[in-house]
Parts: structure tokens; sequence; C-alpha cells
């Protein structure tokens, strides 16, 4: 198995790029097992591979749930600082 070079941005603030590099390999991974899925037929194997597949579906969601909070969070402190950026101006 080769090793893929995947580079942290650090600038992550609505979304995380290394989340989204284990969000498509976690993706491929899942169809790689399905497709093993469609060729197997010894009982204990697919049975093996369909608690893998499993796993893995569940671990697709965790990351998904994980963008969604990066991106709502970043949403939410956009408007906060917006709103001191708005409000600066101001002058009584």
């Amino acid at each position: 198995m080769t090793k893929s070079k995947v580079n942290c941005e650090h600038a992550c603030k609505t979304t995380c790029a290394m989340l989204n590099e284990a969000l498509r390999k976690e993706t491929e991974l899942i169809q790689f097992h399905e497709a093993i899925l469609e060729e197997c037929n010894y009982p204990e194997v697919r049975e093996f591979i369909t608690d893998i597949v499993d796993g893995k579906r569940e671990l697709v969601l965790k990351i998904i749930q994980k963008l969604n909070e990066m991106h709502a969070s970043g949403q939410i402190n956009d408007g906060i600082i917006s709103s001191f950026n708005y409000n600066s101006g101001i002058t009584d």
C-alpha cells in the first residue's frame, strides 16, 4: 500500500482539508468492501466484511458530523465578527 501525501493547510475555519480527505478515503474503502461482498458467498467472511462496512459507515457519519459542526461554528464566528466590525463604526 502506498502512503498518500496529505498536508494540513492549518487554515481551518468552516471546513478541514484533512477531514475531507479522510471522508473521501473512508468512502472509497466502503465501496471496496461492498465490492468484496458482491463476490463473496462464504457466510463467515460476508458477516465479517459486513461488520467492517457498518463500522466504516459509522465513521463516515462521524466525519460528516464534525465537518457540519465546523461549518456551523465558522458561520457563527463570522456573524459575531461581522457584528463587531459593523458596530465598531458607530459613535455616540
